[in-house]
């Protein structure tokens, strides 16, 4: 009986393993809609008996999928009230020189907002409106590269900056509550932001920009941006959304205080916008919010509860934590090894599952390794920090749902960024870590 039992976990095992390929393989590669590989995950799950419902569609349940839903309603507010007009006609006269120099302030803005708005959706979900309005007025219409360029800035900004914030992502959470819960580590803001903001968000910045300056070449019209003309009067909707948006982000920025979710502010404030009287909607508005994205989060989320679920997760990084280099004595390759390992768990079980996995088996790889415990820990932040396809992170393909830009083409600048962050941001990582004292 038991082996019996042994031998349907090893088969439960081995099918995750090959629907975590296929799903990820079809939705890098874009062969069919995401949405068409998040019902099939839902099916084959289901069919398969690979977890219980409550697993499969727990992605339904997560604050994430929330988050997007009702970042996709306020968002859709911003647009059609016209405060995204407004607010975009407000920086535009800041943001009228050179291209470059427009997609420098568009991701120094994403990485700043960081700092007081601690959701990566919700950051999207109030940036691309204004972006996207951003644009117009400068003339990169639908089909310019320039506005590829400027949603993706917003894209990969939002989530990759963010991690040398330690309040200011999902992932950063999940690794600061499962050091403690495992290994009584407390991390302190400050510390933090000292080890990992001047090359994860500095450094990467500035690579950012340059990578969508040359990948996504284009010219800002002169004519365009010119905003001489006085604007017009605030209309009752943008006065109400504004007293909406602002009351959000007060909740959202003193979330430590109130301990409500982000997930729930946000959601409250899409309500809010759907209210007769009191909104800035009306209900038949919710049809235009385009739901295949959300339930491409809820799939993710779910395909990643299902591989923990079934243990495959941990097996996978306990394969690779056996033949991984880790040496006594080797800082640097132990480093390197370290941060291809997180790197690699994002691929597998996306950028907000990551850390829980590597987190898990930190207390081996320090041993292996002789590193300290907390320098382990710290590593994996370069290390998922590091995407390489949009799929890794929800907040990239939220925006390239509100943005409408292809996959083809962030697909392209992900894996350009990706590769440059693990040929040239993480030597860098190093050599501040060294200096810092971190490693002798």
């Amino acid at each position: 009986m038991q082996a019996a039992s042994i031998l349907a976990d090893e088969q439960t095992v081995l099918v995750t393993a090959m629907l975590l390929v296929v799903c990820m393989g079809l939705w890098a590669s874009g062969i069919v809609a995401e949405v068409v590989t998040a019902m099939l995950f839902f099916a084959a799950a289901m069919l398969l008996k690979l977890a219980p419902a409550s697993t499969v569609f727990s992605g339904f349940s997560s604050s994430a999928f929330w988050l997007v839903l009702s970042g996709m309603v306020v968002g859709l507010a911003i647009t059609r009230t016209g405060l995204g007009t407004r607010l975009a006609r407000s920086l535009a006269g800041r943001l009228s020189g050179s291209y470059a120099g427009f997609i420098a302030a568009v991701v120094t803005l994403s990485f700043v907002l960081a700092f007081v708005m601690p959701s990566n959706l919700g950051r999207i979900a109030l940036m691309i409106p204004v972006v996207l309005a951003l644009c117009d007025t400068f003339g990169l219409e639908p089909g310019r590269a320039g506005r590829s360029g400027a949603v993706l800035a917003v894209a990969l900004a939002t989530p990759l900056l963010s991690a040398a914030i330690l309040p200011a992502n999902v992932p950063n959470l999940v690794m600061a509550g499962t050091a403690e819960t495992q290994y009584g580590l407390h991390l302190a803001y400050l510390p933090y932001l000292l080890l990992h903001a001047p090359v994860l968000a500095g450094v990467k910045g500035m690579l950012l920009v340059a990578a969508i300056v040359r990948l996504f070449p284009d010219r800002m019209s002169p004519a365009a941006a010119d905003t001489d003309e006085p604007a017009p009067a605030f209309s009752p909707e943008e006065r109400r959304l504004t007293i909406i948006l602002a009351l959000t982000l007060v909740f959202w920025v003193t979330d430590s205080l109130h301990h409500i979710a982000p997930a729930w502010v946000g959601l409250t404030a899409a309500v809010i916008c759907l209210l007769p009287r009191i909104g800035v909607l009306p209900a038949e508005a919710f049809g235009a919010v385009n739901l295949r994205t959300c339930f491409y989060v809820a799939a993710l989320l779910g395909l990643v509860a299902v591989v923990d679920e079934t243990g495959l997760g941990a097996r996978l990084g306990h394969a690779l934590l056996a033949v991984a280099p880790l040496e006594h004595g080797a800082p640097a390759q132990n480093f390197g090894v370290l941060t291809i390992i997180a790197s690699l768990f994002a691929v597998v079980v996306t950028a907000n599952g990551a850390p829980a996995l590597y987190t898990a088996l930190a207390g081996e790889m320090s041993r292996a390794s002789g590193l300290d415990l907390a320098n382990v820990v710290m590593i994996q932040v370069v290390g998922y920090s590091t995407l390489f396809l949009p799929y890794q992170a929800p907040p990239i393909v939220m925006a390239m749902d509100l943005g409408r830009v292809p996959l083809r083409s962030a697909t392209i600048l992900t894996l350009v960024v990706g590769l440059a962050s693990l040929f040239v941001i993480a030597p860098l990582n190093y050599l501040w870590w060294h200096i810092l004292g971190r490693f002798p």
